[in-house]
């Protein structure tokens, strides 16, 4: 109960005595877009007649996210996340056991939550289970004023041992790279520690047991926080310094080469749904994750012009002012001038309330250093520095880094670079996480038993073999 509010006992009376009706654990399905999120919330009763309760990200690994005010009103539910700029607003259905309601973050999206013993796990059969037959130790290291914290993976029997250091993609992510209930950098680490390859996963600045902020780091903090996870393994005597390598997924597919254009202390890098083009030029060749995605969905033509056409919009503004806040003004500023040289029905679909938040939303989300970084950079400059060992890998039907548009860009860097020893592969029927696919959508991710294909950790594990010896 909002403890601000003035209640009369009859009332405070009332909501003690449906309490009881609410109180329990709900999951439900959050479509945002293309992206399928599970969520829970977990009601309980405070002992005064109130409520409180806690919400979990499920496919994202956020777990006991804080619900600041739960009032249940006849069967009217209501919960406030401000942290989260997020709201729910739902109704009991007679029998208790389902909440129709819609959830509020910027847009307003439906979600229908169901009464559950407890939270149903997605079937994961490639997750890693004990007895392991190497050695597991959570380990920490600071770069400047960053502690990471991760867990490094050794096979048993005297070294040196080649090593690897996974590096994930955008956003906040943890040592495993959790993702849709999967955990590809832990099946990833146990695969090629069986290997005798030893992995050194890591939780991203501010997740875990790491500090920091991740979407405030620039490439080149990030860059940063690999060499010192490089220098951690060099300074331990198992661990064979002579061969050790660098493994990223999607942005790591960036950070790696960065970091390794820096450093001799890097033996090998591979590249997993790394960008070879920038994403202005994936925009120029019409080949964008977001029209690629759009298209699936079946957008118009005018809609995926309009959204390339703000895209581009946004590429501008970025290039010309680096403050966040400023930048923010000029994107509305110039999407209002926008809007009227289009149609008429393509800009009443721009103005809607929910529209208006989603643009602001991704106003807000492309200024940070983070993002601003990875919208700028063409990853082909530390590609045309590479002289050592470079793997790439991309799925032929990743809608989010196309394997057509990329690896020939990589491999042309590569030749550029004067690189002798370097393979790019196109893995057939495998998506973004490297999954074979069906729908091969972005919704699909989660639905998706298989974490990573046997056909990729195979082709990683004897290209990185090869290069350990």
């Amino acid at each position: 109960m909002n403890k601000q509010s003035v209640l009369v006992l009859m009332m405070a009376g009332v909501l003690s005595a449906q309490a009881p009706g609410v109180v329990g654990t709900w999951q439900g399905t959050l479509e945002a877009g293309p992206v399928k999120l599970r969520v829970a919330f977990h009601i309980a009763s405070d002992g005064k007649g109130g409520l409180t309760a806690t919400m979990d990200s499920l496919d994202q690994n956020a777990l006991g996210l804080p619900v600041s005010q739960t009032t249940l009103t006849s069967n009217k539910l209501h919960m406030d996340m401000p942290g989260m700029r997020a709201q729910f607003d739902g109704v009991l259905s007679a029998n208790g056991m389902e909440i129709a309601g819609t959830f509020t973050q910027g847009a307003a999206l439906p979600l229908n939550l169901k009464r559950v013993e407890k939270i149903e796990a997605p079937n994961r059969p490639q997750q890693p289970k004990p007895p392991f037959p190497y050695e597991s130790i959570d380990v920490g290291y600071d770069n400047g004023g960053v502690h990471l914290a991760g867990t490094l993976t050794t096979p048993r029997g005297a070294g040196p041992i080649p090593a690897a250091l996974l590096i994930s993609g955008s956003g906040p992510q943890d040592r495993d790279e959790t993702l849709f209930g999967h955990k590809p950098f832990w099946v990833i680490a146990d695969y090629l520690t069986r290997r005798g390859i030893a992995v050194l996963r890591v939780d991203d600045r501010g997740v875990g047991k790491s500090t920091g902020n991740s979407t405030q780091a620039t490439l080149n903090d990030m860059a940063g926080d690999v060499l010192a996870g490089v220098a951690f393994l060099n300074g331990r005597k198992e661990i064979d310094a002579k061969h050790i390598g660098v493994i990223g997924h999607s942005e790591g597919g960036m950070v790696g080469p960065l970091a390794s254009s820096r450093s001799s202390d890097i033996a090998f890098v591979v590249m997993l749904a790394g960008p070879g083009v920038s994403f202005q030029q994936a925009v120029d060749a019409h080949q964008s994750q977001a029209e690629i995605v759009m298209r699936q969905a079946g957008a118009s033509e005018d809609a995926i012009a309009w959204n390339n056409a703000v895209q581009n919009m946004i590429f501008r503004v970025l290039r010309a002012q680096s403050d966040p806040n400023a930048a923010i003004r000029e994107m509305q500023a110039e999407l209002e001038k926008m809007k009227a040289s289009v149609p008429e029905a393509q800009r009443k679909a721009t103005e809607t309330p929910e529209a208006a938040a989603r643009m602001n939303q991704q106003f807000a989300g492309v200024t940070t250093p983070e993002m601003r970084g990875i919208l700028l950079y063409d990853p082909a400059e530390a590609l045309r520095k590479l002289k050592i060992p470079v793997l790439a890998l991309n799925g032929s039907k990743d809608v989010q880094v196309l394997a057509k548009l990329n690896l020939p860009a990589i491999e042309a860097a590569l030749k550029q670079a004067g690189n002798k020893d370097f393979a790019v592969r196109e893995m057939p029927g495998l998506n973004h996480l490297f999954q074979e696919c069906k729908a091969c959508t972005i919704a699909e991710y989660g639905d998706l038993e298989e974490t990573v294909a046997p056909a990729a950790l195979e082709a990683m594990g004897d290209w990185i073999a090869a290069h350990s010896r």
